[in-house]
Formats: C-alpha cells, sequence, structure tokens
C-alpha cells in the first residue's frame, strides 16, 4: 500500500468514497448533515482544486492490483486546508482536516493512521501550528485513531432543530 500526494487525475476515483462519507454522515445525523443531491459531485471541482493548491493536503492510499500488476486503485484518502482565524485569537491560521476515509475491507491496517501522520507533517511544513479536525458524535472509531495521533477534544459543538411556528 503507496500513501502519495493526490493529482486532479485521482479525483474521479476518490468522489465514490465521497459519497461514502456524506453517506455515513447523513445516516449519523440527518438534521447536521442534510446533504443536497449528489455530495460528491460537488466535491469534483474543490478536490481537483486541493490537489494543486500547495497550502492544502490531499493524499490518497493506493494499492495495485495483484491481478493486474501495476494497475492502481486508490483505498482510501484525507483532504485537508489551511484556514484562516478570526482576528480576535493570536493563532492567524490552523491546519483543518475535513474528511478521512479507508475502503473498510482496508480498515485495521494503519492507513488512516498513516495518512493523518502525513497530513500533520505537511501542515508542519507548511509552517501551521495547530491542526483541527470535527468527527460526529457516533464515530468513536475516528476519535479514538485521531487520540492516538495526538488530537485531544477542544470544543463539543450542539444542535438544535427550531420548529417551525407556522
Amino acid at each position: 500500500m503507496t500513501i502519495r500526494p493526490a493529482t486532479a487525475a485521482d479525483v474521479p476515483a476518490v468522489l465514490p468514497m465521497v459519497s461514502k462519507v456524506a453517506a455515513l454522515h447523513e445516516q449519523w445525523d440527518p438534521a447536521k448533515y442534510g446533504y443536497r443531491p449528489n455530495p460528491a459531485e460537488m466535491y469534483r471541482d474543490w478536490l481537483g482544486k486541493r490537489a494543486s493548491d500547495p497550502r492544502s493536503v490531499f493524499l490518497v492510499a493506493e494499492r495495485a492490483d495483484a491481478m493486474l500488476k501495476e494497475v492502481p486503485f486508490l483505498t482510501g484518502f484525507l483532504v485537508g486546508t489551511v484556514e484562516k482565524e478570526i482576528g480576535i485569537y493570536r493563532l492567524a491560521e490552523y491546519g483543518f482536516i475535513h474528511d478521512v476515509w479507508v475502503e473498510p475491507e482496508y480498515r485495521n491496517e494503519g492507513l488512516g493512521r498513516q495518512m493523518v501522520t502525513l497530513a500533520i507533517e505537511r501542515f508542519r511544513d507548511i509552517g501551521v501550528k495547530q491542526v483541527r479536525l470535527d468527527t460526529a458524535a457516533p464515530n468513536a472509531v475516528a476519535r479514538n485513531l485521531f487520540a492516538s495521533c495526538g488530537f485531544r477534544p477542544s470544543t463539543q459543538e450542539m444542535l438544535l432543530e427550531i420548529q417551525s411556528n407556522e
């Protein structure tokens, strides 16, 4: 298994994984993750830009198919960006990991941890002093992974749906 920076040519192979991320999030909390139709397609241009943006981190995990020799296919991805902090804080910007996905049949092989570790290193190389991410409340597996990579809880988002009076 190889983890490498993604290219724009990888985007079509990443989009089905984006669909899986979106479906899982929407299953966990449809109020928070109520996507418009085809969220993966809405990612297409954004991911293409991340692939060529020197201040973004876009990684893919790749495996060569033993039957086809040298025909790679993607088994996971991570995408992150540098975000500006609001002006009241000393920290001007931070890295933000938006999505991490490893295909189910390739989990528990350390790919997620490797991608997160590489993302942290890349953010460090960019000059970012802090990396943040969000996890869905039911996603204890992800929280354990991120904690093992050095992340700690810092805030807890809460949600209230307001019903119309009509």
